[in-house]
């Protein structure tokens, strides 16, 4: 079993993440009734998220992947880069972008205007995480998991340097 560092401080259980998945699911669900929702998960971090997350809907969806840079360690470097297109043309189709973590709300903005570019029918914006202290964009999100602390998180699809991804909770480093 892989032992937790003393300076780990759980902010979410496994049980209560799931419980707030499925209360997300239930109102994309009654938001999106009787229409097809197309994801985006936002790789790396959001896979795990997704996962959980699309198992909860009980709409037609399909989905696919986009993957963008912007931390270096755990800072953020201001500058956006795209390293994974989508695969599918989201023209006149209801998106959902589905994100781990939103900080700065740059990596969110620049997927938004390049979606918007390609004319979706909607687009909402889902986080499992919000952390509004570290804000440089006014971002309107549409679906939010938990609004936490000023602090770096691990745990659910969230890592530090590759590392401690695989946790089904989530964890506060001090």
């Amino acid at each position: 079993m892989l032992e937790i560092p003393s300076y780990f401080q759980r902010l979410y259980t496994a049980e209560e993440i799931d419980k707030r998945v499925g209360e997300l699911a239930a109102q994309i669900n009654r938001d999106y009734a009787r229409r097809k929702v197309h994801l985006v998960c936002v790789m790396r971090g959001a896979t795990v998220f997704m996962a959980d997350l699309v198992r909860k809907l009980d709409l037609e969806v399909t989905y696919d992947y986009i993957c963008v840079h912007s931390y270096e360690s755990s800072s953020s470097s201001g500058v956006v880069r795209l390293s994974k297109d989508l695969d599918e043309n989201v023209e006149s189709r209801h998106v959902i972008v589905v994100e781990d973590i939103i900080d700065s709300g740059l990596t969110l903005n620049y997927i938004k205007e390049n979606l918007q570019s390609r004319k979706p029918a909607s687009m909402a914006l889902c986080t499992l995480l919000d952390r509004p202290h570290r804000r440089k964009i006014d971002l309107s999100l549409d679906y939010v998991g938990f609004v936490i602390p000023d602090k770096f998180v691990v745990g659910y699809g969230l890592d530090f340097e590759q590392k401690w991804r695989q946790l089904p909770d989530i964890w506060a480093i001090n």
